[in-house]
């Protein structure tokens, strides 16, 4: 029996239900949420990731979200910049895309504590726009926030191949809970998003790469990636929202 294995696996089914009972996906339909302070960063509730998304099925946090080196990006950028569009879209395809994430609380599950709700581009830019708005001001403050209503359609509501989400910030202001018992569990119940994340290494990640250049039929051997690339898909010409859409839903399924 294998035991490095066995105890990787339990790790990957340990991180997976962490993960799931920490991440937030808006519903069909109208819900309220709250976005609350990062208890890590109190500058900023927002958190920037980056994710090389469905190499052989699976998604990678970059660790360009950190400052480091990251060989899935450094091939991205090669294939770029050789002047072959297919290199060229091989590289868009694989390169890392950034999503956000804010630590929310769901109004009427403020029980269930804080957490991750992650939303692409188009959502991130109209809360950065409401929040430097001085009308709104800092929507995240515990007692003078404001909520905000996420409106999630499913694909077949929309009638495109793609869900939609649309957010609206609520004009009054309120606290998080006039439980003040409610209130410290929701701040102490914060976890680092690191921690449902995790950062693989240079070499697993250079791994994973060769396995998804090589159709995950071959074995890696760790060697350098070698400069070549494959076919792919014609990218289709939505607009900035609809890709922000689109990405919002592959990621999230």
């Amino acid at each position: 029996m294998d035991l490095n294995a066995i105890k990787s696996r339990l790790n990957q089914l340990q991180t997976s239900n962490t993960r799931t009972s920490n991440l937030w996906k808006p519903q069909p339909g109208q819900q309220l949420v709250r976005i609350v302070p990062y208890k890590f960063n109190k500058d900023n509730p927002f958190i920037e990731l980056y994710f090389h998304y469905d190499l052989g099925g699976k998604n990678y946090l970059s660790p360009i979200s950190f400052g480091r080196p990251d060989p899935i990006e450094e091939f991205a950028q090669k294939l770029k910049s050789t002047g072959s569009k297919d290199d060229y879209r091989l590289g868009r395809k694989i390169e890392a895309k950034m999503r956000t994430f804010a630590p929310i609380v769901v109004r009427g599950e403020e029980k269930e504590g804080v957490r991750f709700w992650g939303f692409g581009k188009t959502v991130y830019q109209e809360l950065l726009s409401i929040i430097a708005d001085p009308d709104y001001g800092d929507i995240t403050d515990p007692t003078s926030g404001r909520d905000v209503a996420v409106e999630f359609k499913t694909a077949e509501e929309t009638g495109k191949s793609f869900p939609s989400t649309t957010i609206r910030v609520k004009p009054n202001q309120t606290p998080i809970t006039e439980d003040a018992s409610v209130l410290e569990a929701i701040k102490g119940s914060q976890k680092n998003i690191t921690e449902i994340y995790q950062e693989r290494s240079y070499d697993e990640l250079t791994e994973a790469l060769n396995e998804y250049l090589n159709g995950g039929s071959q074995e890696t051997t760790g060697e350098p990636v070698k400069e070549t690339s494959k076919p792919v898909t014609k990218t289709s010409s939505y607009s900035a929202k609809e890709t922000s859409d689109a990405f919002d839903d592959l990621f999230n399924s």
